[in-house]
This record gives C-alpha cells, structure tokens and sequence, in this order.
C-alpha cells in the first residue's frame, strides 16, 4: 500500500490514507472526501483536481506532460508544484507523498 497525506488548504486539516499501486490520486482523494472536482473525470481537459505537491516530493513525480502544463495553466492558485492529481499514478517510489489542497478552486459543475 502507498501512504499519501492530505493537508487542506491554509492549516487545514491533514488526512492520511493509503492505496493501491496504479491508483491515481484523484480518485483516492475523492474516496477520501478530499474536495477535488474532476469535472472531466480524469481527460486533462479541466484544472479542477489541481494539487500542490509537498516540494520535498515533487521531483519524485514523472514530469508532466505539455498537455497537462496547459490546463495547469488554467489553475487558480497554481504554482511551481502544482500538478493534476488525474495524472499522478501510484507507485512504490511515491509511498508518503504529501499534496495539499489549494486555497480556490474553480467550481465547473456550479455548486
């Protein structure tokens, strides 16, 4: 099992799970609760699973894709470890990654 934390946003609250290998991190922040949209349910044609990656653990991400640079583009909030958590598999070399929650979101679905 891969250990990833949550932390919210600000001093948010820190939640620690665990998941699958080959689990993206979208779908194991939702099944935690953890507020991440997906509108597009993982195509990369939204930012709204956008997260910050701990800087300790980004350069242990495979670099993002063109495709996935241009809609973080399109991030509130983002910064130089931002990543959409659609496109973060799990793996081994991932165990105790850290990601928080940004501050804003942009709310495709209205709610």
């Amino acid at each position: 099992m891969i250990r990833v934390r949550f932390e919210g946003a600000g001093s948010g609250p820190v939640q620690e799970v665990q998941a699958a290998p080959g689990s993206r991190l979208l779908e194991v922040a939702q099944n935690a609760g953890q507020p991440l949209e997906g509108t597009c349910e993982g195509q990369m044609a939204c930012s709204t699973c956008h997260v910050i990656v701990a800087p300790s653990d980004f350069d242990r991400l495979p670099a993002a894709s063109e495709d996935e640079e241009d809609m973080l583009d399109l991030a509130i909030g983002a910064v130089r470890t931002s990543r959409l958590a659609c496109q973060i598999v799990l793996t081994d070399a991932l165990d105790g990654l850290t990601v928080r929650m940004p501050s804003t979101h942009r709310d495709m679905q209205g709610r």
